[in-house]
Formats: structure tokens, sequence, C-alpha cells
């Protein structure tokens, strides 16, 4: 990488901050969930549907990479190098969604409060794969902070590592990979087979950036000393990822994670992260966006510092 990746990281981050995702411009992240779910349609039938699976996913996984990576090469070898940079920008743009996170965030603490009880479910089901007809406002705020915590890593930490690694076809691939296991990663009677592959590569893409999110958020909240809590309740999830972000809020927040909840008109026993089951009052939702976003920008500055660094090496 040289420098230019630092003018694409700033530009793609500003743009994710002012304009989330437009609602009235094509999304790559559509793209991608409608290439999926031809794929499965096409595929999840009859014998074999393990490989079928993951034969879907190592292809679309390939040409996610693939594709953009030849793009920006023939663009630089033609010397169009200005629109290799707005591609580039723009794509990455697309793989974040830190914005729209907090704006999800913000949007059923606020119906809950304005609109009541029956209205914050609704709103909260927008975001969340839980079943949310019962939930009581306690278990709203809950389940708001724990999609908050787990997809600043997902939604923004993750595609952002992988761009540091790969660049923007690396950010790219991590976005459909990520994609995959929302669609098709769950242990039901239709994608337990064909959708395994796929969850338990979202599972070794999110292993380092999980983590590093955890650090991250316990950095800008200066609580570090929080560390051997976030490994040892950040294990007890079932994800082995998704629950280091929620341990380390957890902590940060002072407050209880998790807990029994229905999925898919099952109940599935989760395990509770942390120890105090207090309520969640309505203005904490501002000190968790401001974590979500000074984290952000934490690693930001992290990978501009090595950028700059291995530029020189």
């Amino acid at each position: 990488m040289d420098l230019t990746s630092i003018y694409i990281l700033v530009i793609a981050f500003g743009l994710d901050l002012l304009l989330g995702d437009p609602k009235k411009l094509p999304h790559l992240i559509i793209l991608f969930g409608n290439s999926i779910s031809l794929g499965e349609k096409w595929l999840n039938k009859n014998k074999h549907q393990l490989l079928k699976g993951a034969f879907l996913t190592i292809t679309l996984v390939s040409i996610s990479f693939t594709v953009p990576y030849l793009i920006i090469k023939w663009l630089h070898a033609c010397n169009f190098k200005s629109i290799a940079t707005v591609f580039s920008v723009v794509m990455l743009f697309y793989c974040l969604a830190n914005k729209t996170l907090v704006k999800e965030g913000y949007a059923v603490f606020n119906t809950l409060k304005n609109e009541g009880l029956e209205a914050g479910r609704k709103r909260l089901s927008w975001i969340v794969g839980r079943e949310t007809n019962n939930l009581n406002e306690q278990q709203i705020r809950i389940a708001t902070f724990e999609t908050m915590s787990e997809n600043l890593s997902d939604g923004v930490i993750a595609p952002l590592f992988y761009f540091l690694v790969l660049g923007v076809p690396g950010a790219m691939a991590y976005k459909m990979i990520n994609t995959f296991d929302s669609m098709i990663g769950y242990k039901n009677d239709r994608y337990l087979l064909f959708g395994r592959f796929a969850a338990k590569l979202d599972d070794v893409a999110n292993y380092i950036p999980s983590r590093i999110t955890a650090l991250l958020m316990l950095l800008v909240q200066f609580k570090i000393h929080g560390i051997s809590f976030v490994f040892k309740e950040g294990k007890k999830h079932s994800s082995p990822n998704a629950g280091y972000p929620e341990a380390s809020l957890a902590f940060i927040l002072n407050c209880q994670f998790g807990g029994p909840n229905y999925y898919h008109g099952k109940l599935v026993d989760k395990p509770f992260i942390g120890n105090n089951n207090r309520n969640i009052e309505h203005d904490e939702i501002k000190r968790v966006a401001t974590i979500n976003y000074s984290s952000s920008i934490l690693f930001i500055a992290i990978i501009i510092g090595l950028l700059v660094f291995f530029q020189h090496v």
C-alpha cells in the first residue's frame, strides 16, 4: 500500500459518518445478498448440501475479492489512478456501517421512549434476530446495546482490519463472508448443513477483529484494566467472537447482557455476561454511541500510523 490508502481510508470513513447508508443509492450489500439468495435457491436442495454451501461460499467470496482487485489493477495499468482511487473510496464506504449502526440504536431507544413498548419492540425487530414480541423495556435496551457492540466489530472494525491487511478487495471479501453468515449461518433445518461452512468461515474471519474491538472499547473509556473480565466473560457466549465486544461494553457500563431469548420460535438459554443486573437508562445510548465512534476513530488512527510506518521501512 502507498499513502493513497490513507486518503481512501479517511474519505470513505468520512462519507460513512456523513451519509450512512443512503436509501436512494444502490448498495453493494444488496448485490451481495441477491447473489447469495439466488445461489442458495439454486443449490440448497437434494443431497450434498454441505458441499454445495461450501462451493457457493468459496465462489462468491473469491469473486468479491478478485473482481475489485482486477478493476483497481486495470485502472492503474491504464494510468487512471484518480478513477481507481474514487472506485476504492466508494467500495470501502459501502463496507462500513458505523453511522447506520448508531442511528438504528438511537431509533430503538427514542421509539421506546416516545411511542411506547409495542413500537419499541417493533423497531428493535429491524436490527436483531431474536423475537421481540414479549420483551420488556429493559430487555429491549439490552438487546440494542448487544447489537451495537457486536456490530461495531462486524460493521466497522473488521472491514477496516481487512482493508489494512488486503486492501479494498479484502474489505469487500470480508463483507461477503459476513453477509453469508447473516443470511444462511443459522442452525435450523434449512441452513444447518448448507450454511455451516459460511458460518465457520465467518467465525474465523471475525476472530481477530472481535478481540481488537473489545480492546479498543476499553481503551477509549480508559478501562484497559477490564481486559481480564472481557476474556473471562466473552468466552461464555455461544459465538466464539460476539461475546468479547459485548463483555467489553458490559464492563464499561457495569451491567449485564445475555440470558435466555427466543429465536425462530425456540428458546435459546444464553449465559449471562456480567454480574450487575441493573436497569439501563435511556440516556446511556449517548455513551454507547460515543464508544462506537471513538473506537472507530482510534482504529483509523492506528491504521494510518501503521500505513505510514510500513511506507518508510
